[in-house]
């Protein structure tokens, strides 16, 4: 029997929370905050001032961004960080499991010859390794990296520089993606968009919304395969 052609549409995973755990950071903030939402505080304050250094025409490199802010949350929490801190949290960033329902998701569609790659706003290398230590970089035949034109996602650069680097019409990608702001930047640049609705994300009903929305990449994946049919 002849193998299936491939799909003609490409799947852009983000990373950070759609593919890797960062609920599992939760017990250092236990540890040096006393409160584990505080993480979810420091990485919305992550997004906001990734967005605002893409907008005043800045970059950082998203780990660098991400002890800084750190940083920004301890002082105002009142907090003393000590070297121990800080190194005990970038251990646990370049440690991230995969969410269970990933390999599932994606076995699905490998299985039903969908072309996978990443995109993420974590710089190259800090990407590839957290994804090799997760078991999940053979699933995906390239990882792009936001460091590529220096912009954030959402801005418009980052998804056009996939789209130039894969040599497909933006109408032939589909994002998936756990954050409501990616997938409006996906659509804006004339991509098709999935959601999936890990704790602490949901929907946003304005803009331009992605066809598929779920609380399981696992059905997700479902969706795509039986929308590409």
């Amino acid at each position: 029997m002849s193998k299936q052609k491939k799909r003609e549409t490409v799947i852009v995973f983000d990373v950070n929370e759609t593919l890797l755990d960062i609920e599992t950071l939760n017990p250092f903030f236990e540890h040096t905050f006393g409160d584990a939402q505080v993480m979810r505080q420091w990485f919305a304050e992550l997004v906001l001032y990734s967005q605002a250094l893409t907008l005043s025409g800045s970059y950082r490199p998203f780990g660098q961004l991400a002890v800084a802010v750190l940083e920004m949350v301890a002082r105002i929490k009142d907090v003393v960080l000590e070297d121990g801190h800080i190194d005990a949290f970038k251990d646990h960033m370049a440690r991230l499991p995969a969410h269970q329902d990933v390999a599932p998701a994606l076995d699905t569609l490998k299985n039903a010859d969908f072309r996978l790659v990443t995109l993420t706003n974590s710089a190259a290398q800090a990407s590839r390794a957290v994804l090799d230590k997760a078991g999940l970089a053979p699933y995906f035949e390239q990882q792009f990296s936001v460091d590529a034109v220096k912009r954030f996602k959402p801005a418009p650069e980052t998804y056009r520089s996939v789209a130039s680097t894969l040599a497909v019409d933006a109408s032939r990608l589909r994002l998936v993606a756990a954050h409501a702001w990616d997938t409006l930047g996906a659509a804006a640049a004339g991509w098709k968009a999935a959601l999936v609705t890990r704790p602490g994300n949901a929907a946003l009903t304005v803009g331009g919304q992605p066809d598929i929305i779920e609380s399981d990449l696992r059905a997700v994946a479902e969706r795509i395969v039986a929308s590409d049919a």
